[in-house]
């Protein structure tokens, strides 16, 4: 996408949009443990549980995703009455935007529960609770009337189908003639094999499965899965069509347009769940703010990279979706390079994933083989390696006029490009306490020139477990030393 200033506006305008969710609302519980042995009654692990998290899925998963990105998200959606349902009716996302809940509680269904158990960062069982029953003409009709108050200001409906049974035929069908009587935009995320029942909707997002399914074709190539979109958006009277691929990203096809196609970002796979939902909430939110179908296509692609490589179901804020957006304009190493906000968001997903953090900090103005020495022993340490970097401002403060002498972002850059370094972390404070209180590392690494006590931090990392490090130094190397060497040194300490 080369309007990256366009994008960035979009993500800016997202707290203004006003959404409507109507789908198949359901809980997602995980039940985390540990597996050390397998069971002496039939030839499975054994879950020895820890914790469990329960979060809204399906329908509600979407709701979140979009009060997370600033949106104010009204649900509609049926539950049980039930502990599932009580527990979807009382959810607010956490420290996250406007979520408003219009669930009508249906006696006669269980709320859908999936409970997935999870063991290193790895389902090993699903369980699905559920009744799959459409509502009956009394409850079709109380959904029907929070769906008229909900579009009154809405920008757009998205019609989440799980295909659970909350949209019949009659709700399916009144929800978009409303929704466009409304002059609302609306997206389908269809499970119906008959894609024409999703007739009058302005984006359909299926992914290749689902379309080959309806089609009754293989899909094998792009022009393939072209036509057939093509095929669909003429029977069905669709605008447009997102097809998601998996690891190959997704297609964009629009009337009257020649087809987009977006590679999906290589990067670790941990859990594709709910995965397609953040994509739905981030194409809402991008149509609600006016941007096109390709930039709603595109920032979808991205929000998925980020979402597969989290644990659970996950959400997306908008500060990392644009930090994701200007990794994916840099590139490379560049998307080590973050604000302490996003960093305390993946280093909260690493400790999901049972991974050990450790920290160090400096200012790292010229970068010698000391540096690179304290570098690779803190990252064998541990399994993910912080640094954080004095800011422009911080290390003038600390140096003296004349420092440093690469700026801030030269100095980050070249940090990230070492393997060893899995984050970087800009800070202006004189020191980092402040950012070693937010992202709470378990091992906090110095120079062996420091004693344990003048490490800044240590008395905090050791109240939550965690231990000081002090490396070996390469002797005969520092920054002040090199500058004087130079002839534009002004004296001063070494690091």
């Amino acid at each position: 996408m080369s309007d990256a200033a366009a994008l960035h506006a979009a993500i800016e305008r997202f707290a203004a949009a006003k959404v409507v969710v109507l789908g198949d609302v359901m809980l997602d519980r995980y039940v985390y443990g540990q597996v050390s042995r397998v069971s002496q009654e039939a030839p499975i692990p054994v879950l020895r549980v820890g914790r469990e998290s329960p979060m809204p899925g399906g329908a509600g998963n979407v709701a979140h995703n979009l009060a997370v990105l600033g949106a104010e998200a009204r649900l509609i959606g049926l539950v049980g009455n039930d502990e599932a349902g009580h527990s979807l009716q009382q959810f607010t996302p956490n420290g996250a935007g406007r979520l408003i809940n219009h669930l009508v509680v249906d006696p006669d269904r269980r709320t859908t529960v999936k409970t997935r158990f999870v063991a290193a960062g790895q389902q090993l069982l699903r369980a699905d609770e559920e009744d799959i029953v459409n509502p009956s003409k009394a409850v079709e009709a109380a959904l029907l009337r929070r769906l008229d108050d909900a579009l009154a200001d809405a920008d757009v409906l998205v019609i989440s189908d799980y295909a659970k049974g909350v949209l019949s035929d009659q709700v399916l069908r009144s929800a978009i003639d409303r929704a466009r009587a409304a002059r609302c935009q609306v997206i389908a995320d269809p499970k119906r094999t008959e894609l024409s029942a999703y007739s009058g909707v302005h984006l359909l997002k299926p992914n290749r499965a689902e379309l080959a399914a309806a089609t009754g074709l293989t899909l094998e190539d792009d022009a393939g899965l072209v036509e057939a979109a093509r095929r669909v958006m003429a029977e069905a009277g669709v605008n447009a069509m997102l097809i998601s691929r998996s690891e190959l990203g997704v297609t964009l096809v629009e009337t009257g347009q020649d087809a987009r196609h977006w590679r999906a970002e290589a990067r670790e796979v941990y859990d594709v769940s709910g995965a397609g939902d953040t994509m739905v909430a981030v194409l809402a939110c991008v149509m609600a703010a006016g941007g096109t179908m390709a930039e709603a296509a595109y920032l979808a692609n991205v929000a998925a990279g980020i979402v597969v490589g989290l644990l659970g179901t996950a959400t997306v804020s908008p500060d990392r979706l644009a930090a994701a957006l200007r990794h994916a304009d840099l590139g490379g190493h560049e998307a080590k390079v973050m604000s302490r906000q996003t960093a305390a968001e993946q280093v909260a997903e690493w400790r999901r994933l049972g991974l050990r953090i450790g920290f160090t900090n400096g200012c790292f103005d010229l970068l010698h083989p000391g540096h690179v020495s304290l570098l690779r022993q803190a990252r064998r340490a541990c399994d993910r390696l912080i640094v954080g970097l004095n800011d422009d401002g911080s290390v003038r403060r600390l140096k003296g006029e004349g420092r440093p002498v690469q700026d801030e972002t030269a100095r980050a850059l070249v940090l990230a490009s070492l393997a060893d370094v899995d984050q970087v972390v800009p800070f202006a404070e004189d020191t980092p306490l402040a950012l070693i209180d937010l992202l709470r590392p378990d091992v906090l690494v110095k120079g062996a020139d420091y004693t344990r006590e003048q490490v800044v931090g240590h008395a905090e990392v050791e109240s939550w477990g965690g231990r000081v490090l002090l490396a070996d130094l390469a002797e005969g190397h520092s920054t002040s030393r090199t500058i004087a060497r130079l002839g534009n040194g002004s004296g001063g300490g070494g690091r």
